[in-house]
């Protein structure tokens, strides 16, 4: 394997899409647990959602026909009937010339056909004056209309945000099945890095902030991280290291080993992990070049440049698409970038994706994108940055005042 034969940025996606396989094990969780996690298995409706005709506003139920006409200079009348309470089913018909009250989320009382609103009319001791005209259907939530029997709420591979919960909470159903929790390893090398709690350092030391900031993101994603500590730049004992931790974990991360160097033994503890192995060996894009990306023995295993904007960026990029697919989640073409204006012109080589951290302000009504220029090792470019200007790789750079996608970090 020859290292820094590059693949493009698009080419290492569809390299992450061939290669990396979804975990199929599943477990049954209740709705209050399920937050975050993705569905095994369709959602499927075996009622009606509502379960009844539905008022969506205070007012009246009528038939429509007996509005027309009706003005604030010219009322209509109608004769009050009765009420519908919330809670309880809509026994009093409607007849012609009348009106039943129904509150918001109330059943439409049969021989009904619309709601006039309670500020477009007024009740004067039953008989009820009508100032506006309301059309068949207005103000009414249909039987089934949300959701229908029989209907796919949810198809495999959905992850289970709030909204959804809902939605399957509607149907009755309290349990749902999904696949299970992914556990990732991160493990850090190199004789320079300490613990990040180490207050004092030696000369030459750096703290290892990378586990924090790559661990805080696939927490983020709902995945559970199992830190493996710090492995000096030693092949056995790397090697050790890196095996205990992959015997326990469905992915794992190494950080700091993925450059050229005499002590760089990050592609070989690999390699011995198992096959079919390596898959990428540097990306052209900046930063993250020397980036790392395997399969052994169906566990994806990733190698993070140690430069901690580097590791971020590219974690967030690749990183992610790898945990998604592991995870089982269904991956659509729906856009994650918002496009806002650039505020200076920047160069790019062709052939190589570039990733600048910007600020993100508003200016007359439009989002601008302000570039934090710095180096990959500094990690303030991504604490002050709200986002990611993409620069893709047919370009040669970018104009103030063009119009840029910005991948959103906040």
């Amino acid at each position: 394997m020859q290292f820094f034969k590059v693949k493009t940025v698009e080419e290492t996606f569809a390299m992450i899409e061939e290669n990396v396989p979804a975990i199929k094990d599943t477990e049954e969780r209740s709705l209050e647990e399920a937050l975050h996690y993705i569905t095994s298995a369709c959602v499927t409706a075996k009622e009606n959602v509502p379960g009844f005709d539905r008022s969506t506003v205070d007012g009246y139920a009528v038939k429509a026909k007996d509005t027309y006409g009706s003005s604030d200079s010219m009322p209509g009348f109608l004769n009050v009937v009765g009420e519908v309470k919330m809670g309880e089913g809509a026994a009093i018909p409607v007849g012609q010339g009348e009106a039943v009250y129904v509150p918001t989320g109330g059943m439409i009382p049969p021989g009904s056909d619309s709601v006039i609103m309670i500020e477009h009319c007024e009740d004067h001791d039953g008989l009820l004056n009508t100032y506006k005209s309301v059309a068949p259907g207005e103000n009414i939530i249909r039987r089934g209309e949300d959701i229908r029997e029989g209907e796919v709420v949810l198809p495999e591979g959905t992850i289970l945000r709030p909204q959804e919960l809902g939605a399957i909470a509607s149907l009755g159903i309290s349990h749902v099945t999904v696949y299970r929790r992914l556990k990732v390893g991160y493990l850090s090398s190199g004789d320079e890095i300490v613990p990040y709690q180490t207050e004092k350092l030696s000369e030459g030391q750096i703290r290892d902030i990378n586990y924090l900031t790559i661990a805080g993101l696939a927490k983020q994603w709902n995945v559970e991280v199992v830190y493996g500590g710090i492995v000096k730049d030693d092949f056995q004992e790397f090697q050790h290291k890196a095996r205990e931790l992959y015997d326990q974990v469905d992915c794992l991360i190494l950080s700091g080993g993925s450059s050229v160097g005499a002590k760089d033994y990050t592609t070989d503890v690999i390699q011995s992990l198992g096959s079919p192995g390596v898959f990428v060996h540097g990306i052209s894009i900046k930063p993250g070049k020397p980036t790392i990306l395997a399969m052994a023995n169906g566990k994806p295993v990733i190698g993070l440049p140690g430069h901690p904007a580097s590791a971020m960026i590219i974690f967030m990029l690749f990183g992610e698409k790898i945990l998604r697919k592991l995870k089982g989640e269904k991956i659509d073409k729906k856009p994650n970038r918002i496009f806002a204006r650039i505020t200076k012109n920047i160069p790019s080589a062709p052939g190589r994706s570039d990733y600048i951290r910007v600020r993100l302000f508003e200016k007359e009504g439009e989002w601008w994108a302000e570039p934090i220029i710095g180096k990959s090792g500094l990690i303030t470019t991504l604490v002050k940055s709200d986002g990611i200007v993409e620069i893709s790789s047919e370009k040669e750079g970018i104009s103030q005042g063009d119009y840029v996608p910005v991948i959103a970090t906040r």
